[in-house]
Formats: C-alpha cells, structure tokens, sequence
C-alpha cells in the first residue's frame, strides 16, 4: 500500500468523521431552532460541514490518485 492510499484512506476517514459531527451538530435543538430563525446553521456546524465535505473530496481523489492505471 503506498503513502498516497493511506494518506487518501486517513482523509476520508477524518472528513467522515467531521460529517458525522456536522449531522449531529445540525440535530440539536439549539441548531434547529437557529436554522428556523436565521435559515442558517450556526458556525460551528459549518465548519464540520465544510471541513467534511472537503476532507471526504480529498481523500477520494488520493485514493483515485493512488490506483496504478492499466
């Protein structure tokens, strides 16, 4: 396995990791209610959102990168 599939899978993993949060960040009430008043999440849900989405993209595209083509 080389250092670019195991960063990709490590990225992918932390950027799950971080949707996870943003999921549950987005369920609690106080961050319901904010979305209700504001239409928006609040900040902190956000950033795991971003920082998700981002990580889970880069992690894909090591992976993809790390695949010998044939």
């Amino acid at each position: 396995m080389t250092q670019t599939r195991i960063t990709g899978f490590v990225v992918l993993s932390v950027g799950a990791v971080f949707l996870y949060f943003a999921w549950r960040g987005s369920n609690a009430p106080v961050d319901q209610l904010s979305e209700v008043l504001t239409g928006r999440y609040t900040a902190n849900t956000m950033w795991y959102l971003l920082g998700g989405l981002i990580g889970v993209v880069a992690g894909g595209a090591l992976l993809y990168r790390g695949y010998p083509r044939g």
